[in-house]
């Protein structure tokens, strides 16, 4: 078992144990949290759905928000992944709601953010949301990195809500 592997187990199993579930919405990540979540026997238990909406049309049909609903908010920021995170969670009926948007590389995205930029979100009894810069402009390393935080980052708040 790989790193990410690993660290999805232990998330799937304490969502089994609460009978707790999870929706994911991811961009950069580009699907390796919801693989990796995926990938542990018994994933129906806790794993409604999740999408990987890189861009804004995916977005809108897969979890329903459109940026033109909130004027001033961008994409890659902690306020964008907070109301996806509470979108995903709040349309697939779920315990949590996860998101992620960022700059996986080479290079930065279009709204000004380096390669290595990520903000990560979680809705749920306990929400919580990070940003992380790995200053590496290694596209996969970071996608890697990325979702190592998401689950990371989860697994901090299922343990923080008891």
């Amino acid at each position: 078992m790989n790193q990410l592997t690993n660290m999805a187990a232990a998330v799937g199993q304490l969502l089994k144990d609460r009978g707790e579930t999870v929706g994911v919405s991811e961009s950069s990540t580009g699907g390796l949290v919801s693989a990796a979540l995926l990938s542990i026997p018994g994933a129906s238990a806790y794993f409604t759905g999740g999408a990987a909406n890189y861009t804004h049309t995916a977005r809108e049909a897969f979890i329903g928000f459109s940026l033109d609903d909130h004027p001033g908010m961008r994409s890659s920021t902690e306020p964008f992944v907070e109301l996806g995170a509470k979108t995903v969670r709040e349309v697939l009926g779920t315990t949590w709601g996860v998101a992620e948007a960022g700059a996986a590389g080479p290079t930065g995205n279009r709204y000004g953010d380096d390669a290595g930029h990520s903000c990560i979100a979680i809705a749920g009894p306990v929400n919580k949301v990070i940003t992380i810069e790995t200053g590496d402009s290694d596209r996969e390393a970071n996608m890697w990195r990325f979702a190592e935080e998401v689950l990371k980052t989860f697994e901090a708040a299922i343990r923080e809500a008891g």
